[in-house]
């Protein structure tokens, strides 16, 4: 059997990421604890979370002439992730996330670096690419011309396309036609559709972004798991994994990579969520968003869901 391809447009950054008892108050100093240079980037972080799965994946962005950007290469090439579509960008530095830890939670700024720099030609320039993969994964830490570029690029060539809009921000409606599974938060959720989506709200807010284009919504739920809604559906819950939480900073990306490799592997979609499910609550028992990505062993360990 050939192995789920998978092909991740987005960002490449490095995670300077802190670790602090408390987060500080405005104004506040406080002497961290630890710190750590970690290669992330949600879309470097799907790549390898797919990757370590089984997928054959392909990452697709950009990068600084700098040292965190060589750096950010050699990490996704470990994974045997192909990186010959990974561009570096001479006079401009690689994109940083600053990441702070603290009472099992994260508060994150990104700087966006070269991932400014990977525009819509470059996404022409790599068509024939995109047409040899079963998944198409974008998520919006790139120029948002960009990504709605990949979406109407994968959806003319026939692929399946997974948006996770993470950050959110108001997307294009010829953009959300292209999605078939758009990946957002609660938060996010609330974000692009102007509704509250906690409590009963949750289903309302998922029709209304239903309503925007794309095919489903899969809404991820923190410790209750995910819900998902296609058109003409009722609504459906999958439960979450209970474990210990070390580092909660690439769960979202964990659940993408681990969505798009069920899915590229031929699974229905309650199962895919199912397994997304498992794949992210793996990835928080360890440090560092790619560091935390579970192998297909790894995932062994869990049984059951909460139920």
């Amino acid at each position: 059997m050939n192995k789920p391809r998978i092909v991740v447009i987005g960002s490449l950054n490095m995670d300077i990421v802190v670790e602090t008892s408390r987060f500080p108050r405005v104004g506040e100093t406080l002497t961290g604890e630890h710190v750590h240079f970690i290669p992330g980037g949600k879309g470097a972080n799907q790549a390898v979370a797919a990757a370590r799965l089984g997928g054959q994946t392909t990452m697709i962005g950009s990068v600084g002439d700098d040292m965190f950007g060589q750096s950010l290469i050699e990490s996704l090439q470990q994974d045997a992730i192909s990186t010959d579509h990974v561009i570096r960008i001479a006079g401009t530095p690689t994109g940083i996330a600053s990441i702070m830890l603290a009472e099992s939670d994260n508060q994150i700024v990104v700087v966006p670096g070269a991932n400014a720099s990977c525009l819509p030609e470059h996404i022409q320039a790599v068509e024939q690419v995109i047409a040899e993969h079963d998944i198409v994964l974008v998520q919006l830490e790139i120029p948002l011309e960009t990504a709605s570029a990949v979406c109407q690029l994968a959806k003319k060539l026939g692929k399946i396309v997974i948006l996770n809009p993470a950050p959110a921000r108001e997307l294009p409606e010829a953009m959300l036609k292209c999605v078939d599974y758009i990946t957002p938060n609660r938060l996010e959720l609330a974000t692009l559709t102007g509704i509250d989506a906690s409590g009963d709200h949750l289903q309302t807010a998922m029709e209304a972004l239903l309503e925007m284009g794309p095919s489903c919504v899969i809404t991820t739920l923190g410790e209750e798991g995910s819900a998902f809604l296609r058109k003409g559906e009722t609504l459906v819950k999958v439960p979450a994994y209970r474990v210990p939480v070390v580092d909660t900073t690439g769960a979202g990306d964990a659940y993408n990579g681990g969505l798009a490799y069920a899915l590229a592997a031929g699974n229905e979609l309650k199962e895919a969520v199912a397994f997304a499910c498992k794949v992210s609550a793996m990835s928080v028992t360890k440090l560092g968003a790619q560091a935390g990505m579970p192998t297909q062993e790894d995932l062994k360990i869990l049984n059951q869901p909460i139920r």
